[in-house]
């Protein structure tokens, strides 16, 4: 008889994490969990709407699960370690594409993690997943803001190029959902 622990393939942190070089030490890092999970979290605390990080050094690329809408048809990569940014319909920073800034939506503390609104910037994303973030507003799917009603979107930071990617799908009527400036 075999051990089967033996002969399980090793984690994500082991197998990353002894090669890990974070790319902003100073602002965040990534913490490899356990199951190929991952989250960025804090390495100092934050004011509420403090600019975390400048969004630099990115690419422009074809729409993939690793990429973010940074316009209608434009995505880029990250190259950074901010693409271990997780969803939370209650997220803790906005992921402003328009500065090209993330910033905290509230006060933070060193180790908590950094989370966006995946539909803030995304339209239609390559790779929906249900969501268990279990915020009060959570929109249980995330498939992008195409998806979403308004009052779903509401009280979200929400980008320029979805707003206007929303209007369009309303047939030129401006929605009425959040802006940078109505950010929670």
């Amino acid at each position: 008889m075999t051990d089967t622990m033996t002969s399980l393939p090793p984690t994500s942190a082991a197998l990353v994490a002894p090669s890990y070089k974070p790319t902003h030490p100073e602002q965040f890092k990534v913490h490899f969990g356990e199951n190929l999970s991952s989250k960025l979290i804090t390495t100092r605390a934050y004011a509420k709407d403090e600019v975390i990080a400048k969004i630099e050094g990115t690419t422009f690329a074809a729409k993939r699960y690793t990429t973010v809408q940074t316009g209608i048809d434009e995505h880029v990569e990250l190259n950074s370690d901010l693409v271990y940014m997780n969803h939370s319909c209650g997220p803790s920073c906005v992921f402003d594409t328009d500065a090209m800034v993330v910033r905290a939506t509230r006060d933070l503390v060193a180790g908590d993690e950094m989370t966006f609104f995946y539909p803030s910037s995304e339209w239609d994303m390559d790779q929906p997943f249900a969501c268990w973030c279990s915020a009060p507003n959570c929109v249980k799917m995330v498939q992008g803001a195409k998806y979403l009603t308004e009052s779903q979107l509401e009280g979200q930071a929400v980008m320029s190029h979805i707003r206007e990617l929303r209007k369009t799908a309303l047939g030129g009527r401006q929605p009425r959902f959040g802006t940078l400036g109505q950010m929670p």
